[in-house]
């Protein structure tokens, strides 16, 4: 049997189980790792400058492809507290990271030892599993246990505390026989998915809500198929958008109280049943439960037993892996359809096509300051439907998820559930670590980008390239638009004059001369029709210097993007004016008919 340290036995593991990047931040107790590492090979690392920035790269890294895991590394102490924050965004999304810290020798854990804490303890709320090793010889144990179940049921993080002295010491571990766990994942059985086809079959107007699990499942190809099959219409969720492609005649738009479009809603409105597929019931989703829910049956299918009644409870559950449970749709559909019992669904699809053509907002408009809605506009035509979206939150994700179109799952990285700060720059270069020939282009609003900014240096010292539209109000933006129901405007303005840079009036931070000290490159547009020169100038700087690209776009200081204030998806207020004629929404997927 061969001996080696703990630590290079799971760096062993790691290989094995198909891990070829890390993200992390190298420090005295996790330093024999970092040893294991570098002497084992065929482990790509990245040095972040932040190890929250270290966790959002490795969910950035594990969003982009199926299978997947983005692992990030640090030492102890504040390393582990740093990167809570990464886990609580992975459990959230049901995203699977690894985080991997160091510790204080065992004996003295407990002792107030410099940078000693209890992280298990600290991240147990946000993992699917935290524990410190406390012996050698269960660390291969751990490793293995860590991936089945980050794999395995409903997907999640896992956090590995290894005390120094763990990690030193040597153990018998043969890493030729090493073999992956098993995975587990619930599957739905015909009599299930009989039932629940029958009483989709039975309904008027149905519609297909598609969540992130579905994406999660690499079922989208299934999913498309059994709406085709049937005729029923799509509607993606936030986390789900891309499953179907925003171009495909049953994709009936988003739902919700701010990240939806008005055709969505409207159409949402007039169905009778609901067939959820690896969706959570969102809040900002459904808004209030009983204008959601009323007059509709649903049927709720998910991963996770435990999520089935949740919020509300369906007409009826089924636990199952989305893919299990979509193939399952498709066969049953499919024989449906040949013995001639599918109802046509023509006239309820095309309705829903024919508020796609009417109910559409405004995204042209000349104004300076630049109005956003323009700005996206402008990302419709410079960015084709290859590009990989990332965003986290703010007015400009909840504008550009109104605005953008995606074609393809994976291709709208968005933090949904937690919503943090400064996820935007370290996630989209660990999709673009992931992705190295993808057009990556990532959206911030000017604080979320200001966050955790200095990641940018990350992708000038590892040469990765991406553009990065940040929108600029000086504003708290959506913390603004939501203080109106309290009539303030308090503690959420950004504004001040640059003694350095008095040109930017009131906008305050440069952040173009702060891009370029990073080593980045930085375009300032002012003008709306110099946009699209602008995206297409990126797209070269990105690709000579092997670089992050900062667009910034100065923007009114105010405005006020389309949600409900009321919390019910009948009554989202659109602040601005709507699109009344074709050439006010250029990009839309169809045409403003009027």
């Amino acid at each position: 049997m061969a001996r080696m340290t703990a630590a290079r036995a799971a760096v062993e593991i790691l290989r094995r189980e198909g891990v070829t990047a890390a993200f992390g931040v190298p420090g005295a107790a996790i330093n024999p790792f970092y040893a294991a590492l570098k002497a084992s090979g065929g482990i790509a690392h990245t040095l972040a400058r932040h190890v929250e920035g270290a966790s959002h790269m490795a969910e950035g890294y594990t969003r982009t492809h199926p299978g997947n895991i983005g692992v990030c590394i640090g030492t102890s102490g504040p390393a582990g507290t740093d990167m809570i924050t990464g886990l609580y965004s992975a459990i959230g999304d049901s995203v699977p990271i690894l985080c991997i810290t160091g510790q204080a020798p065992t004996a003295v854990i407990h002792k107030e030892d410099f940078q000693a804490v209890d992280i298990a303890s600290i991240a147990k709320p946000v993992t699917k599993m935290a524990v410190t090793v406390l012996e050698a010889a269960q660390v291969p144990g751990v490793f293995q246990q860590a991936f089945h179940l980050m794999r395995s049921g409903r997907p999640g993080p896992v956090l590995i505390d290894l005390p120094i002295d763990v990690q030193l010491t040597e153990i018998e571990f043969d890493p030729d026989t090493y073999e992956p766990l098993p995975v587990y994942k619930p599957a739905a059985t015909r009599a299930q998915i009989e039932k629940a086809f029958a009483m989709l079959n039975a309904a008027e107007r149905p519609l297909i809500v598609t969540g992130g699990g579905v994406i999660t499942a690499d079922a989208c190809e299934l999913l498309v198929e059994f709406a085709e099959l049937t005729g029923t219409p799509v509607v993606p969720t936030l986390m789900g958008w891309g499953a179907i492609p925003d171009d495909h005649e049953l994709n009936a738009g988003m739902v919700g109280l701010q990240t939806s479009h008005r055709y969505g809603n409207a159409t949402f409105l007039e169905s009778d049943f609901v067939l959820g597929i690896g969706n959570r019931w969102a809040n900002r989703h459904t808004g209030k439960l009983d204008v959601y829910t009323a007059g509709r049956t649903f049927v709720h299918v998910d991963v996770e037993p435990t999520q089935i009644g949740k919020i509300f409870a369906p007409d009826y559950g089924i636990a199952s892996d989305a893919k299990a449970a979509l193939e399952l749709f498709v066969a049953v559909a499919g024989e449906a359809k040949a013995a001639g019992t599918l109802p046509d669904r023509s006239a309820w699809a095309a309705a829903a096509q024919e508020k796609r053509a009417t109910l559409q907002r405004r995204t042209h408009f000349d104004d300076i300051p630049i109005k956003p809605q323009r700005v996206y506009e402008e990302m419709n035509k410079a960015f084709g439907p290859e590009t990989r979206y990332v965003t986290t939150i703010g007015l400009s994700q909840i504008a550009g998820a109104q605005m953008l179109h995606v074609y393809r799952p994976r291709h709208w990285i968005n933090c949904g559930q937690a919503g943090p700060l400064g996820w935007t720059i370290p996630a989209a270069l660990g999709v673009a670590k992931a992705d190295p020939e993808a057009t990556v282009v990532a959206l911030s609003g000017d604080y979320d980008f200001q966050f955790m900014i200095e990641e940018l240096a990350v992708g000038a010292q590892h040469k990765i390239p991406y553009v990065h539209v940040l929108v600029n109000n000086s504003y708290l933006g959506l913390i603004r638009q939501a203080q109106r129901a309290f009539d303030i405007d308090f503690q959420v303005k950004l504004e001040f004059e640059n003694i350095n840079s008095p040109e930017l009036g009131v906008y305050g931070v440069d952040h173009v001369k702060v891009a370029e000290g990073l080593g980045c490159k930085a375009i300032r547009v002012t003008d709306p029709n110099e946009l699209g020169a602008a995206f297409e100038q990126a797209k070269k700087l990105a690709a000579e210097f092997q670089v992050p690209v900062v667009v910034e776009a100065i923007l009114e200081r105010v405005t006020n993007i389309s949600m409900s204030v009321t919390n019910d998806i009948g009554n989202v207020v659109e602040f601005e004016e709507i699109a009344t004629e074709p050439g006010h929404a250029p990009t839309a997927i169809r045409p403003l008919e009027v």
